[in-house]
């Protein structure tokens, strides 16, 4: 009886570990939410690009602050490593691969990005903008 109920338990750890619920965390779930409001709309929306997100990430914006033109202002041009803000404070790396519990608290990615599309782009990121900026830091 013990043998067959301890079984059970490492069979089900094992398929709860192996099950996209189990794989899923709070980055892969902002990311599910960006995608439907993206798709909400866009119809024709097919997915997130990293290589759109590092384009948003080095292009010069016209429409925010003059002093923060682009999100390398701040973060820098090579996402793994620290930034400094415009007062010189020292700024985590964005990259995912450097900072891993980056992007893990969806009120703190949302307050973020309210701020920094605000100050950089004069206006707030699409739900598009934000999950390919977020494909592409994580992919790096």
């Amino acid at each position: 009886m013990h043998r067959n109920l301890t079984t059970t338990f490492l069979a089900a750890g094992l398929a709860l570990t192996l099950s996209g619920a189990g794989i899923a965390g709070p980055r892969e779930d902002q990311l599910a939410q960006y995608a439907s409001a993206a798709k909400a709309a866009n119809p024709t929306f097919s997915g997130f690009s990293a290589d759109r997100g590092k384009t948003l990430h080095t292009q010069a914006f016209a429409g925010g602050k003059p002093d923060t033109p682009a999100c390398t202002t701040c973060h820098g041009k090579d996402p793994r490593a620290p930034g400094r803000n415009l007062t010189g404070k020292a700024i985590e790396p964005v990259a995912v691969s450097s900072a891993p519990s980056r992007y893990t608290d969806p009120a703190k990615v949302e307050k973020w990005f309210k701020r920094n599309c605000t100050e950089v782009m004069g206006r707030e990121c699409s739900a598009q903008e934000k999950g390919d900026w977020l494909s592409f830091v994580a992919s790096q």
